[in-house]
């Protein structure tokens, strides 16, 4: 696996330059390396832009060495190699998109309007009136851009019913939050993706008969308590509360939520009830989020 970086025997992340990152990534040959830096002299050019014009690096290979040197974590799909996370998890792959930058929208917003480790604001629930709305997909790439602002990022996949993120991160799903609330796993159930920085993922765990009685244990508000000691940032996934109680009750219990829907399949009625309901149940409803906007067509 070519993600990440050696840093055996070389200077530390934040004193290494661009040539040491490419070679030891295997972008760039030693060789190569005297060759761009001869270039580099006689046109007073910047290493990357000098191994550009000689076609020795691609724009892409530049953009994850600057990654590397600047300890902002993403990951590189090496053609070949079997994919180390699925290709939803855009933020882990295409950081430079304009779907990232979105995402990195929300989350200035959410910076501003909620996230505040002072007060003890440090839990968001995503939430769905349907399914098909995606919020995992929603609630996964918000933890991978918190994590790559340097935040201690927690996932916790709360979907007992239909799981999702263990399938997103290639985990098992042997223990996870339904174990952990039963008392037959404790903190070894959350996962460090250790290519993503500061992101940990809890996965939902086996289906239980009984989501909604576990939630309602004190269990759960003792790991909330206990994580909000140990996360800057934990986003919690849902189920859609079209399937049970088991959302709303998340969020009354972690005080806070993201709310979600999708263009063009989310009835409005079902949206506007879900927020009156979160909002009169004393839930701080952080903002909403519409998913898949149409373009709009150009006037005749």
């Amino acid at each position: 696996m070519k993600n990440g970086v050696s840093t055996l025997g070389t200077p530390p992340r934040a004193i290494r330059t661009l040539g040491a990152i490419l070679v030891d990534g295997g972008q760039l040959k030693p060789e190569d390396a005297e060759r761009v830096m001869q270039y580099q002299k006689e046109h007073n050019l910047r290493f990357g832009e000098a191994a550009m014009r000689l076609g020795l690096i691609s724009e892409a290979d530049l953009q994850f060495a600057l990654s590397r040197q600047f300890a902002y974590a993403y990951l590189r799909q090496i053609p070949g190699e079997a994919r180390v996370l699925s290709e939803e998890l855009v933020s882990a792959f295409q950081p430079f998109s304009s779907r990232v930058e979105q995402l990195r929208a929300i989350r200035s917003q959410l910076m501003l309007r909620w996230f505040d480790r002072a007060e003890e604001r440090q839990v968001l629930t995503i939430v769905g009136a349907e399914r098909g709305e995606g919020r995992s997909y929603l609630a996964a790439n918000l933890a991978i851009v918190f994590s790559q602002l340097g935040e201690r990022t927690l996932l916790v996949d709360a979907d007992m019913r239909e799981p999702r993120q263990h399938f997103l991160f290639y985990l098992e799903n042997r223990i996870g939050l339904s174990t952990l609330l039963a008392g037959r796993s404790r903190e070894e159930a959350i996962v460090r993706i250790p290519d993503l920085g500061g992101l940990s993922v809890l996965p939902a765990g086996p289906t239980p008969p009984n989501p909604l009685e576990l939630l309602n244990r004190v269990n759960f508000d003792e790991f909330m308590i206990q994580s909000r000691g140990a996360y800057d940032v934990i986003i919690v996934d849902t189920p859609a509360m079209s399937t049970g109680e088991d959302a709303a009750m998340i969020a009354v219990r972690t005080g806070a939520a993201l709310a979600i829907a999708r263009s063009g399949a989310t009835r409005v009625a079902a949206f506007t009830d879900l927020v009156r309901g979160l909002t009169e149940a004393g839930v701080a409803v952080v903002g909403t989020v519409l998913n898949e906007v149409p373009l709009k067509k150009k006037a005749k």
